[in-house]
């Protein structure tokens, strides 16, 4: 009789959990939808707009995009990073949905996580840092790091607040001198392709955006923490430059094409401020 009892107790709170569990897939599923849509559109208009076909740009119903259908126009499905950003979304849900960050909480977690992969795909696909987004970011970004300094560090208010803006200002202004130095390699670049007969194709090191995405991120981390969520952003964009530069090396016997290529930076500044918020 205890027995049984016990077995029904175990039974029912493994289906409470399968029930609690979905709310962070669907969630998740949700969040990847949105992620895709404004990787889809924002780049493009700038706006949220209608969503259309990254092929022959028929428009595509909301049905259709929201059911991850083929384009009815020319039959195209949609490609690898919609899925990739579902998956990703709904695992990081998932898992933060059973071990929230004790410094966010867990509402203020998923928005950020939001948050940081859309910049990532974006940079990525695009290399750009919408300025819509930055905006977004900048806000985001206050109410993160007052909220860190307030909560987790029982700062005042005030305090909470001054700490978030100091970090602003000097993420702002240390990726600003990296700009500037980032401004002499683009010109060095620029010369070597007219040199070699190639048209400037106006890549940058790095680029404004970069510069406004390392202040927000000063805002989440706050005066005591950018320069070490810079450090670790640097250090895993210098390690895959160092790995991009010896994969050109041992293809093309020539140093020269892995000098005369960028890589997009914001994913670099991101996966270290997620370090610092998440696994710090």
């Amino acid at each position: 009789m205890v027995t049984g009892s016990l077995l029904l107790f175990v039974s029912t709170i493994m289906e409470l959990m399968d029930i609690l569990l979905a709310v962070p897939i669907v969630l998740g599923w949700i969040g990847g939808l949105f992620i895709n849509y404004a990787a889809d559109v924002l780049p493009r208009t700038r706006h949220f707009s209608q969503p259309v076909c990254q092929n022959c740009a028929a428009p595509i119903s909301w049905p259709d995009y929201l059911m991850l259908r083929a384009c009815r126009s020319c039959g195209l499905w949609r490609g690898l990073r919609t899925w990739l950003v579902q998956l990703l979304v709904v695992a990081s849900f998932v898992y933060f949905w059973l071990n929230p960050p004790r410094a966010l909480g867990l509402p203020l977690s998923l928005i950020v996580l939001l948050y940081f992969a859309l910049i990532t795909v974006i940079d990525l696909e695009h290399r750009l840092i919408l300025f819509p987004t930055s905006v977004f970011g900048a806000v985001l970004g206050l109410i993160v790091g007052t909220s860190i300094y307030a909560q987790a560090f029982g700062y005042p208010l005030p305090s909470a607040l001054g700490a978030s803006l100091l970090g602003g200002v000097i993420g702002f202004a240390l990726m600003y001198l990296f700009y500037q130095l980032g401004a002499l390699l683009t010109k060095y670049r620029a010369r070597r392709l007219q040199i070699a007969g190639h048209e400037d194709d106006g890549e940058e090191m790095l680029g404004g955006g970069d510069v406004y995405l390392a202040g927000i991120l000063g805002l989440m981390l706050g005066s005591r923490f950018i320069i070490n969520g810079l450090i670790y952003g640097i250090l895993l964009g210098g390690l895959i430059g160092l790995l991009l530069f010896i994969a050109f090396r041992l293809r093309s016997n020539s140093s020269g094409q892995a000098l005369m290529t960028f890589i997009p930076y914001g994913p670099f500044l991101i996966a270290g401020a997620f370090i610092m918020l998440f696994l710090g």
